[in-house]
């Protein structure tokens, strides 16, 4: 059996993923800032653990209550309160990149005594087009209408990170997922993937073996060459 943590795992893509990881055969764990918002996550047979990234006393305690750990799915983001230059400053970044990009390092360097003892250990960072420089200079794309800065800078910083990650744990299997432009209250339902288009990625490349890829970066389609 397979154990796989997923953090902000109560809600539209992070919980997407936990039920499709259920239903290919793994044992979940679903971490969420509030137990208060559980209910759905039991209801597709995941068990709810506190999990708030920004807080290493939280992340402890949740890594506390699993017994092993095969897959650890970075899934936790957040969009921010600044879309422009005029609304930025620096403590919009620091908001940011708190969640999304060092709430990855705290819970990944503190999941990785427990990863190492997997025959087969994983890592999915899910990152977003939107952090992908050529996708953001291409017009017509997606991503191309996006301007800001936060979100996409902490995004180019997962899929580093994703890279840096690999290099260093040869042994694992360390790649970064791009949704897509998908339906979640992220965006007011906006995008044109269904939720289930957006956690494609994700969940191929959380039910990777030893001989699978790793520093790659994919989408629903494909690996997306840098």
């Amino acid at each position: 059996m397979t154990t796989t943590l997923i953090s902000g795992a109560n809600r539209s893509l992070g919980l997407e993923t936990a039920r499709r990881l259920i239903d290919a055969g793994h044992t979940v764990y679903a971490g969420m800032r509030d137990l208060a918002s559980a209910a759905e996550v039991q209801n597709v047979g995941a068990h709810p653990v506190q999990l708030d990234v920004t807080d290493q006393r939280s992340i402890e305690a949740a890594l506390a209550q699993l017994p092993e750990l095969d897959v650890l799915v970075n899934n936790a983001g957040v969009l921010g309160r600044s879309f422009g230059v005029d609304d930025l400053d620096v403590d919009a970044m620091q908001e940011v990149f708190d969640t999304n990009v060092l709430g990855v390092v705290r819970l990944t360097q503190a999941a990785l005594p427990l990863l190492r003892r997997s025959s087969n250990p994983v890592i999915v960072n899910v990152a977003s087009g939107v952090g992908f420089a050529r996708s953001l200079a291409t017009p017509g794309t997606d991503e191309h209408f996006v301007r800001a800065v936060p979100y996409a800078s902490s995004k180019a910083a997962v899929i580093a990170l994703t890279l840096q990650y690999a290099k260093n744990l040869p042994e694992f299997r360390v790649n970064a997922s791009d949704p897509g432009y998908t339906s979640t209250d992220f965006n007011g339902h906006s995008g044109h993937q269904t939720i289930t288009e957006g956690t494609d990625a994700t969940v191929m490349l959380a039910q990777l073996g030893a001989d699978g890829p790793t520093g790659k970066f994919f989408n629903r389609a494909g690996n997306i060459d840098y």
